[in-house]
């Protein structure tokens, strides 16, 4: 794919990408727990093709909730998969469960 989703491996690595990155950034939070990985794995694809397709307008971050928990909790993220839309440093929208590609799209587009 020509667009990469960045993938943190820690809490400073999380805030060195919002940092350096400038307009809007989806942080999409995964689980590797038993019941998470199958939807996680789902999302991976469209969050995947979304950061491709929006191009320079949308960055991605795929964030473990188990390697960086201080991003999972100042965006009170509970379950995953969940997608927060962070713009300036701050959520701008949030949402929880699996997405299709439609609703992915729609949430993309009603906040950017």
């Amino acid at each position: 794919m020509a667009r990469r989703v960045h993938q943190p491996l820690e809490n400073q690595e999380f805030d060195f990408i919002l940092g350096m990155t400038e307009g809007p950034v989806l942080a999409y939070f995964i689980g590797t727990w038993p019941k998470a990985l199958e939807s996680c794995r789902a999302m991976d694809a469209l969050v995947a093709e979304a950061a491709e397709d929006y191009g320079t307008r949308l960055t991605a971050v795929r964030t473990d909730m188990t390697r960086c928990p201080e991003p999972t909790r100042r965006f009170a993220v509970t379950g995953a998969p969940t997608v927060v839309l962070v713009k300036d440093g701050e959520a701008v929208a949030s949402q929880a469960g699996a997405m299709s590609r439609a609703e992915l799209r729609a949430f993309l587009d009603a906040h950017l």
